[in-house]
């Protein structure tokens, strides 16, 4: 098993930045992605980040290249993943989710086995 839980959201006005953190343990080598994905209400969930814990490369939606920026610090069986959301848009509000797998297609949440309980993020304008 792995265990996921996110810390960071919060309430920002426009323009402002939040660095949402995903904490990973538990099983942790049996994954090898580790994804970002946002839900707003009425709306799928959107994959808009994701890194492949070895080797480190990464993956973003168009809708956030250039704000979002992911990244990782492992330590002794624990992985974490930090968002970092600059010029935030309330377009940008929702419940933020990390989620991890074995890989594929890191915007598919089908790909994803584990979940955090999200964290919400608002943007007031």
């Amino acid at each position: 098993q792995v265990q996921l839980v996110e810390s960071g959201g919060g309430s920002v006005q426009a323009g402002g930045s939040l660095r949402l953190s995903c904490a990973a343990s538990g099983r942790t080598y049996s994954v090898f992605c580790i994804g970002w994905f946002r839900q707003a209400p009425g709306k799928e969930r959107e994959g808009v980040a994701a890194i492949y814990t070895t080797g480190g490369s990464t993956y973003y939606a168009d809708s956030v290249k250039g704000r979002f920026t992911i990244s990782q610090d492992n330590a002794k069986n624990t992985v974490t993943v930090y968002l970092q959301i600059d010029s935030l848009q309330p377009e940008d509000t929702g419940m933020y989710y990390c989620a991890a797998g074995p890989g594929g297609n890191p915007a598919d949440p089908g790909w994803y086995g584990y979940w955090g309980q999200g964290t919400q993020v608002t943007v007031s304008s």
